[in-house]
């Protein structure tokens, strides 16, 4: 199943490092937010993707289309015949990645909409934004879609706080510590989303539109909004505390989504 990703946002939210670079290609470790989310995708055995691409877009061309340069030792001869020597192999050599320009400032459904094209009439995909991570299990989320029949399943997640919770006893001593606790009686869209076809006769050809907007509404109203839940760990980078903490997570071995 293809998978369309939303990645021209301008991320003003996150302006310390989107000043430079879009936001999915904001480094966790030691690659970009983006190659995690595909990184992810395809473990569960999608690893054809559609980059929706906008705001400084051509970094991300950049970033695949050289992806050997960036992920390998590299030789190069500089003589007359020259010759380049890649040293490594990588676990990516099966994907398939569109890159698509969708434009500098349009909206998310107007997005969607351009990439119409290489989704084949009648052929499901699944859809997410390129700033969130999360291990939510896909294909029962497809299941759970499939299962429904509606036009279009969003995942229910749990939205992180951003602030510490504490617990304090009363002695006034603090009992417990949550870094990042998860406000369980509440349910947002996580992205991750499985949709029909049928979900382009929602998008408007109106490059001001925002998917969460018009076409979310007329779901809703006609009964074709489904939603899988998923109780486990999902986290969106929309600051740059978010960015660092997510950093914090890979880079110290307990990042829930590395999964390979």
């Amino acid at each position: 199943m293809k998978v369309v990703i939303l990645c021209g946002g301008k991320g003003t939210r996150l302006r310390e490092e989107t000043e430079y670079r879009p936001k999915p290609m904001v480094p966790i470790g030691n690659r970009p937010i983006l190659w995690h989310i595909m990184k992810y995708y395809a473990q569960f055995g999608h690893k054809d993707f559609i980059l929706c691409l906008g705001y400084k877009g051509d970094m991300i061309k950049d970033y695949f289309q050289n992806y050997l340069g960036h992920t390998c030792d590299i030789t190069i001869c500089l003589g007359r015949d020259k010759k380049t020597q890649f040293h490594d192999r990588h676990g990516e050599e099966d994907w398939t990645v569109t890159l698509a320009n969708t434009g500098e400032n349009s909206m998310t459904a107007y997005r969607v909409k351009q990439i119409q094209r290489y989704i084949p009439k009648g052929q499901s995909f699944l859809l997410t934004y390129g700033d969130g991570v999360s291990n939510i299990r896909i294909n029962a989320a497809i299941r759970a879609h499939r299962k429904a029949k509606k036009v279009c399943t969003i995942s229910a997640v749990h939205p992180a706080g951003r602030f510490g919770a504490i617990s304090i006893g009363q002695d006034g001593m603090i009992q417990t510590f949550k870094e990042k606790p998860q406000m369980e009686s509440e349910y947002v869209n996580g992205g991750y989303m499985v949709c029909d076809h049928r979900m382009f006769d929602y998008l408007p050809d109106d490059p001001g539109m925002m998917l969460e907007a018009a076409p979310m509404r007329k779901l809703l109203e006609d009964g074709q909004l489904n939603s899988y839940r998923h109780e486990g760990f999902w986290q969106p980078m929309d600051t740059y505390q978010e960015a660092q903490y997510l950093d914090q997570l890979y880079n110290s071995g307990n990042a829930p989504w590395k999964i390979w």
